[in-house]
């Protein structure tokens, strides 16, 4: 990760945009994520036929990195450690969501996965996490 932060501090600095406001990049991830849930609007396409639609691709690509830079913007201006948070993160997440209770609960699979997931959630944010 400290490649890509490297690459986003130089490019914000070469255009002086190393003063930009937290909020701002917080609107621009927004904003720019709608753009990537527009290309799923009206759809319902499984993983494999977004795949496969080359086209598509191309737009993920593009609105995926937008949300990506804009992210690591804020990552770097605020002087976080982007790889660190992630993997902390992502050990929150997995003791939040243990694989136990959801491996084998795809879209194909059996039922359950889903009410797991809003018993789980709701039961944090009681908890206020």
């Amino acid at each position: 990760m400290k490649k890509y932060e490297n690459e986003i501090r130089q490019y914000l600095e070469e255009r002086n945009w190393h003063n930009l406001r937290p909020g701002d990049l917080a609107k621009s991830i927004s904003i720019e994520s709608a753009e990537l849930l527009e290309l799923f609007q009206w759809t319902n396409q499984s993983l494999d036929e977004v795949k496969k639609d080359k086209e598509k691709m191309e737009q993920i690509k593009k609105e995926l990195a937008d949300v990506l830079t804009y992210c690591l913007d804020m990552s770097v201006l605020l002087e976080f450690d982007t790889g660190q948070i992630v993997l902390d993160k992502l050990e929150t997440t997995k003791l939040k969501y243990p694989a136990h209770l959801f491996k084998g609960r795809g879209e194909d699979v059996e039922a359950g996965s889903e009410e797991i997931y809003w018993k789980i959630k709701k039961e944090h944010r009681m908890k206020g996490e």
